[in-house]
């Protein structure tokens, strides 16, 4: 599912973040990313989802190089940053939207997501706190039925017993 060989990659005038960077993650599982601030985590996420490039060596997801923005790459991977930006928009707006991006989206599964985290469509996305606002892109993001989900820091935002409901919702979402 996402390999990634010799991989490089700095920011201008920085020593390097990724020196030969080697990986391989299998399909079917939740894979967490641990280490310390300003180690990597979110830039390899990005990296991973095409929003950066590397400077040399080789990254393949599912069998696309993410920087190439293929639409097919992007119809089956869904993103959450931990910094975000949502629109103003209902709910209900924002799935009719961008739900057609995404060719396996369910949108039963969507309001099954939304009740599990009590929150309705007619919630206007801009208005909610941080933490309801995270329910939402994570609910649409498990509906996607993409075959990769990345995720930055998750549960930022969410109160304890949201946070027991995204993991239950996560580890019943895994398939091969």
């Amino acid at each position: 599912m996402i390999t990634i060989n010799d991989l490089n990659f700095y920011y201008k005038k920085k020593k390097p973040l990724f020196s030969d960077l080697q990986l391989n993650l299998e399909p079917g599982n939740i894979c967490g990313l641990l280490g310390k601030n300003g180690a990597g985590k979110t830039t390899l996420l990005k990296l991973m989802s095409g929003l950066l490039y590397a400077q040399s060596g080789s990254l393949s997801v599912n069998g696309y190089d993410p920087a190439k923005r293929d639409p097919s790459f992007l119809a089956d991977l869904y993103f959450v940053p931990e910094e975000f930006y949502v629109p103003a928009l209902k709910v209900s707006t924002f799935e009719k939207i961008y739900a057609p991006f995404y060719p396996k989206f369910s949108a039963e599964q969507f309001n099954s997501y939304l009740s599990a985290f009590e929150l309705g469509k007619d919630n206007r996305i801009n208005k909610l706190s941080y933490g309801q606002k995270k329910k939402v892109l994570l609910s649409f993001g498990l509906a996607t039925n993409s075959s990769l989900m990345i995720l930055d820091e998750p549960t930022n935002g969410l109160d304890i017993p949201s946070k027991s409901v995204f993991r239950k919702l996560l580890a019943g979402s895994v398939t091969d």
